[in-house]
C-alpha cells in the first residue's frame, strides 16, 4: 500500500476505535434510527485489526499501538455467531459483556495511539446502495 493508503487506513482505524470506545449512550446516539448490523461492525473492526498488522510492519503504527490494538481484534473474534446477529443497538443494550470489553480495549488503544481515549465520534456515512 502507498503512504496515502496507509494514512487512510490508520485514520479509519482511529475513527472506528473511537466509536467502539465511546460510552453506550454515545454509541446509541450515533446509531440513531439507522439499522447498523452487529455483524457489519464486528467484521469491519476485525478487518481493520488484521490490516493494521501490515501498517505496523511499514512503521505506520508503532509496536506499542499494535500491542494495544490486538486485544480489540481478539475480543471481537470471540463474539459468537448468535451474538453477531441483529442490530448493533440491541447488542449494545444487551447483557453480553463483550461490548464492555471491546469498549475498554478500544479506549486503551486510543490512549496509546493518541494520548486520549475521548474523541469526537466519526460522521456517519450511509452505505452505498448495492448493485442488483
Amino acid at each position: 500500500m502507498n503512504d496515502l493508503g496507509d494514512a487512510r487506513v490508520r485514520t479509519w482505524t482511529l475513527r472506528l476505535m473511537t466509536l467502539l470506545a465511546a460510552d453506550v449512550e454515545e454509541q446509541l446516539a450515533w446509531v440513531g434510527e439507522r439499522e447498523v448490523e452487529t455483524q457489519d461492525v464486528v467484521e469491519e473492526a476485525e478487518l481493520l485489526c488484521r490490516v493494521c498488522e501490515g501498517l505496523a510492519e511499514r512503521g505506520v503504527l508503532t509496536p506499542v499501538e499494535l500491542r494495544d490494538l490486538r486485544p480489540v481484534g481478539r475480543r471481537l473474534a470471540e463474539i459468537d455467531a448468535a451474538s453477531r446477529a441483529g442490530l448493533w443497538a440491541h447488542a449494545l443494550t444487551g447483557t453480553d459483556p463483550a461490548w464492555d470489553d471491546v469498549r475498554l480495549r478500544s479506549r486503551q488503544f486510543l490512549l496509546t495511539a493518541l494520548g486520549d481515549p475521548r474523541r469526537p465520534l466519526p460522521r456517519y456515512v450511509p452505505p452505498r446502495p448495492r448493485d442488483r
